[in-house]
């Protein structure tokens, strides 16, 4: 088991810049993830995220242990002009979490995985920001619906309602905590989620990812 005093899991190539430090919660070295972030490990490390309307997609081979866990968020047109986000068309919009699933199982599979191997679960969606869209079941029926094409079975989800979620998940093992969190945090995170899709409206999804 590792301690406070153990070191740290070596990173794989390309996620040295994700932040990683030791969690008491949870007796473990954890990953944080931002919005925009993925993150994939073959060691036995935690990754954990705080989601409002984002989604998370925790995915690992249940064999060998390798996965990860992706957070994202689909900008849409039809919540733009509302709402006050730039427009940019269904197409392009999907591009987003094209971009954010694609990534995170390429890297597993390039790290060991077996794509028959697969398990995921997903997190997130919530309605947090009242009386506008429901932003989270959109990013919630993306995400179902892209593992369906995948071929990924979703063995387990806590997703939708109306309250922003702390998600901690150990690929290694396959568990996750889940905790539910007070309004008082909400405005917090909607915040994060704000500047975050003004940063994705702003700027063309970057890199070589095959978009379907």
């Amino acid at each position: 088991m590792a301690t406070s005093t153990s070191r740290l899991p070596l990173a794989l190539p390309g996620f040295e810049h994700i932040r990683r430090a030791w969690n008491n919660a949870c007796e473990t070295f954890a990953a944080r993830l931002n919005p925009g972030e993925y993150y994939v490990t073959v060691c036995d490390e935690g990754i954990y995220t705080t989601l409002g309307s984002c989604i998370s997609a925790c995915i690992r081979d249940r064999i060998s242990g390798v996965g990860g866990m992706n957070h994202f968020m689909l900008p849409a047109s039809t919540m733009a002009d509302a709402e006050g986000w730039k427009a940019t068309s269904l197409s392009e919009s999907t591009r987003y979490g094209n971009f954010a699933m694609e990534h995170l199982i390429n890297e597993i599979l390039k790290n060991g995985g077996k794509r028959q191997n697969l398990e995921a679960k997903i997190f997130g969606g919530g309605r947090v920001m009242k009386g506008m869209t429901d932003i989270g079941m959109r990013n919630i029926t993306f995400a179902r619906d892209y593992l369906k094409t995948e071929g990924l079975r979703i063995v387990s989800e806590d997703v939708g309602d109306v309250y922003p979620r702390m998600v901690v998940y150990f690929p290694a093992t396959g568990k996750v905590k889940v905790k539910r969190l007070r309004s008082l945090h909400t405005n917090t995170i909607i915040e994060q989620e704000n500047r975050y899709i003004e940063t994705v409206v702003a700027k063309p999804v970057g890199g070589d990812v095959e978009l379907f």
